[in-house]
Parts: structure tokens; C-alpha cells; sequence
């Protein structure tokens, strides 16, 4: 019997970003990057496992909007333009390195890997990347959970609870919609809790969510065994909580695995580093420069981006091979001590956003890939899902979580900040003007029912926790800030029509093409 649990669970999750009234639009590039740096290369591994006959469990979280991106065909034809283009660039990297010995390995080895995504994406899936998911969930070895409706951050939306009944159902209704069975877990967008949000849970038929560390510590019953078991609120919904140790060797700036010098750079890209007409057909067509993809540099220990030395892929690849074994060896003694204080085998659980693996740690799949096939190889470890502990272990102590988020200090302070915080009073009223919709037209006409469902899609949109989230960091501000007027904009459009009685089928019909999320939306939510 294993001396203890690691439960692995990968977070991903975009926002809805779709603009089918562009060309080329800028943000689309963030889900091309994580299907082509992340998504994909994740498959590939899986499916290396199976072939392998490695015994495996992951857990994974595939929020609402990305799940609407995946299965949208207007965003999987701009994919598939966007990776013939990365392929074509590659192509073209091959002549130009091919005299450069420190970078022609590297060169072939993205074009090499961008071959496979398109292998597995266009011809083996069909461009129905979602099949892979479901694919291994079918098999047993990948557990999926679904999020909140648009990542809405619960906290911040209590005080309109319609509104949080609304994230939890609508993510709940999508899963089913997607993969056709019910999700038994969710990932609480920005592992948001607070204390009354498991009546909602409860209420879609969820059996456990996650919370940072603190959520469970800080409990209103001191939980018995920290946060190496779930504990279960009043109404019998489960909560497992991160574990410090095991989510600081992957997170930690200082002292995180993917800091190690051998590691590809992230952030010096040939979109920056080449002759700009070389380099003109590959990125934005308004000539701004952004990342191919193609990089040639490790981290090399210094700041400076001038100074970094060429990256040398098996060097890399024996780095995630020692941290892997680094991970296990820590995680196998962290059970070894807990187990003697337990009734149980602790549970490890290790949360992490997906896209980090890949798209912002190159070398992160090859990492999970080297952790999971060393798990399998000793019996001290064993991995879980969250489901399969509870199967195990049913009964926990009754406890209610406290209310907490991760991010910095822990206590939503990223989503309520002075760059961000105007957007509430916003968000607020808008609920309330749902709430006063739903009960205004208990029977209405067609065109009134689809005004409706138009409504509360653009609520859930403006809900986003992800542009407070940019606002707060400084990134793409203006992009965060646009989206969030935009959708309380076409709201209170509808709301006025709606209303007055005269609706602008013209522009409704605007609105449902722009924003087609959650095509079987049902109002009643707000009932």
C-alpha cells in the first residue's frame, strides 16, 4: 500500500477571446500559443503514457470559455493558419541556421515539433481537440472538472448570490454540454471560497472543489491533518487544499525548477531579434513585433538578454529529468513523516495553471512526463484524483473553509485593487438588472427569449475574473478595459429594448455573432 497520495491537477483556462469582425486579432494569438506550446504538446505526452502502459491519474480543469474556444471552427481554421505560418517560418530558420551550428539543432527541433501539433491536431483529432480530453477521460487515467461559467471570481460577485448561482450552473451545464456527462469537481476560479458558496456547489452536484492552503487551515474547525486531507462543509461538499512545499518548487521565482539556467529563455523570441522584413509575414499584420515561438536561448543565470548562451535541448531535457526525480524524492518523504501522524495516507495536491507547461516553462510536459513514469516506478507514491480519494476515504471531518483566494497574500486583493475595483458597482447592477429581466418575462416570445439568453451571456462575460486580472498587472489594460465595457455595454442594450418593448433584431443578431458562448444558455439560472 502506497505511503501516500500525489494528486496532480492542471488548471486550464483563457478568456473568451473571439472576434470574428477581424482578420487578425491580436489576443486570438493567446490560445494559438497554448494549443501549440501547452495543450497540444500535453496530448503528445498522454498519449506517449498509454502507449507506454505507464499507470497514470491527472486531474485537469478545462474552464467554460476555453472549452467554447477549442470547439469553435472560425478559431480552429485561424489555428491551423497561424501554425502553417509557424510551420512555414520554421522551414525558413532551417536554411538560415543551417551554417550556425548552436542553433541549428534547435531549429530543426521546432520544426520537428511543430509538425507533430499539426499531426495530432488537423489529421489525428480533426481539429476537435476536445476528443483528446475526452478521450483520456474516458480511458480513466484523466479526471476533468469544469469552473465557473466565464472564471467569474465568486467572492467579489456575492453580493448579488444570483449571480454566483449563475458562474457555478452555467460551468456546470457547459461540461455537460461538451464532454455529455456531469462533472464530479470544480476549480472555483482563482481558488476563490467564501463561506455559503458550497450551497451553489451542492446545488450543480459538484462533490469537491479546491482551495489554496490557508482556505483550510484557517477553517472555522481546525482541520486535523492540515491540508493532506479534504475536509467536508456542513452540506457534504468536499475541499482540498494546496500544499505549500510541493506548489513552491514548481511557482517560486527564487527557487522554482523552471528558474534552472538550462531552460529554454521565454522571453528573447526571433520576433524581436531578426530583421524586421525577414521576420514582417510572421507576426501581427499591423507590423507590431510579437513572439514567433522560435527561441534559441536558455535562461543562462543572468537578467540581461544580450548576455544568455544558446540552448542545448538535452541539457534541458536532463534538467527535467533531475527535477523530476528532486519532486518525487521530496514528495516521498513528505508522505513518509505524515504517514506516521495519520490514520490515512496523506494526500499531496499540487495545482497548477496548465499553460505554464509549455508556453512559459518549455520544458514543463517533459517534466510531468519524466514525474508521472518515476511515480509509476516505486510504490510509495501513488497518484490520485480527487475522485478516486473519496471513493477511499468517504468520510472526513465537517469543517467550513474560510474565505480565501490564492494570489498575492491570498485574500483577493489582485481582484479588488484600485486599478480594477470601478468595475464592481458595474457588475452589481447589472445582476440586478438580470434578476429584474428573468422576472419580467416569465413566458416570453422567441425574439424576447433570445434577448434574454444574450443578456446573461454578456453579464458572464463582463464577470471575467481575467480583465481585473490584467488591469491589476499592467499588461494588455486597454484590451481588459474595452472587453468589460463592451459586454456591460450590449447588456444594457438589451436591458433598455427589453424594457421599452421594441427589440433591434439587427443588432441582437450582432451580439450573438460576436459573443456565440454557451449556445444552450438557460435564463432561469437567475430565476
Amino acid at each position: 500500500m502506497a505511503k501516500g497520495y500525489l494528486c496532480l491537477v492542471l488548471h486550464a483556462h483563457l478568456p473568451f477571446v473571439r472576434h470574428p469582425e477581424h482578420e487578425d486579432f491580436l489576443e486570438e494569438h493567446w490560445l494559438f500559443e497554448a494549443l501549440t506550446e501547452s495543450y497540444v504538446p500535453l496530448i503528445d505526452i498522454f498519449h506517449g503514457l498509454a502507449r507506454d502502459g505507464v499507470r497514470w491519474k491527472l486531474t485537469m480543469s478545462l474552464t467554460p470559455t476555453l472549452c467554447a474556444m477549442l470547439g469553435d471552427e472560425l478559431l480552429g481554421q485561424r489555428f491551423l493558419r497561424y501554425l502553417g505560418r509557424s510551420i512555414e517560418l520554421a522551414e525558413k530558420e532551417l536554411t538560415r541556421t543551417a551554417a550556425l551550428a548552436e542553433f541549428a539543432e534547435t531549429a530543426q527541433m521546432y520544426h520537428a515539433r511543430l509538425l507533430r501539433v499539426r499531426e495530432l491536431f488537423e489529421h489525428r483529432y480533426g481539429g476537435r481537440i476536445l476528443n483528446a480530453f475526452k478521450e483520456f477521460a474516458e480511458s480513466g487515467n484523466l479526471e476533468l472538472i469544469t469552473c465557473s461559467a466565464t472564471h467569474g471570481f465568486l467572492p467579489v460577485l456575492r453580493q448579488q448570490e444570483k449571480a454566483v448561482r449563475a458562474q457555478i450552473l452555467v460551468g456546470v451545464q457547459s461540461f455537460k454540454n461538451t464532454f455529455g456527462w456531469a462533472p464530479k469537481g470544480i476549480w472555483n476560479a482563482e481558488c476563490g471560497f467564501f463561506p455559503g458558496v458550497d450551497a451553489y456547489l451542492k446545488e450543480a452536484g459538484i462533490s469537491y472543489f479546491f482551495v489554496d492552503s490557508h482556505g483550510l487551515l484557517f477553517a472555522n474547525k481546525r482541520p486535523r491533518y492540515g491540508v493532506f486531507a479534504p475536509i467536508q462543509t456542513p452540506l457534504g461538499v468536499s475541499a482540498f487544499a494546496r500544499d505549500v512545499e510541493s506548489s513552491r518548487s514548481v511557482w517560486s521565482a527564487a527557487e522554482g525548477y523552471p528558474g534552472d539556467p538550462r531552460y529554454r529563455e521565454y522571453y528573447r523570441d526571433i520576433g524581436f531579434d531578426l530583421d524586421l522584413d525577414y521576420i514582417r509575414p510572421y507576426i501581427h499584420e499591423s507590423g507590431i513585433r510579437t513572439a514567433t515561438g522560435i527561441k534559441y536561448y536558455r535562461i543562462s543565470g543572468t537578467r540581461d538578454l544580450h548576455d544568455k548562451q544558446p540552448y542545448r535541448r538535452a541539457e534541458a531535457l536532463q534538467a527535467a529529468d533531475e527535477h523530476a526525480a528532486d519532486f518525487l524524492f521530496n514528495r516521498q518523504h513528505q508522505s513518509l513523516h505524515l504517514a506516521s501522524l495519520m490514520d490515512r495516507p496523506p494526500i499531496i495536491v499540487a495545482p497548477y495553471d496548465a499553460e505554464l507547461f509549455g508556453h512559459w516553462w518549455y520544458e514543463g510536459p517533459e517534466f510531468l512526463d519524466r514525474l508521472i513514469r518515476r511515480t509509476a516506478e516505486q510504490d510509495d507514491i501513488e497518484l490520485i484524483t480527487p475522485s478516486g480519494y473519496l471513493e477511499r476515504y468517504p468520510r472526513n471531518q465537517v469543517a467550513m473553509p474560510s474565505l480565501s483566494s490564492w494570489g498575492n497574500n491570498g485574500y483577493s486583493e489582485v481582484w479588488i485593487d484600485q486599478s480594477n475595483d470601478w468595475i464592481y458597482r458595474h457588475l452589481h447592477k447589472a445582476a440586478e438588472r438580470m434578476q429584474q429581466l428573468v422576472a419580467r418575462f416569465p413566458d416570453p416570445t422567441p425574439v424576447q427569449q433570445r434577448a434574454l439568453n444574450q443578456a446573461l451571456r454578456e453579464l458572464l462575460l463582463a464577470q471575467s475574473s481575467d480583465w481585473a486580472f490584467i488591469m491589476k498587472m499592467k499588461t494588455m489594460v486597454n484590451y481588459a478595459e474595452r472587453r468589460t465595457r463592451e459586454h456591460l455595454h450590449r447588456f444594457n442594450t438589451i436591458y433598455d429594448q427589453l424594457m421599452a418593448g421594441v427589440i433591434d433584431e439587427v443588432v441582437l443578431e450582432d451580439y450573438e455573432y460576436k459573443d456565440n458562448i454557451f449556445p444552450k444558455i438557460d435564463v432561469s439560472v437567475f430565476a
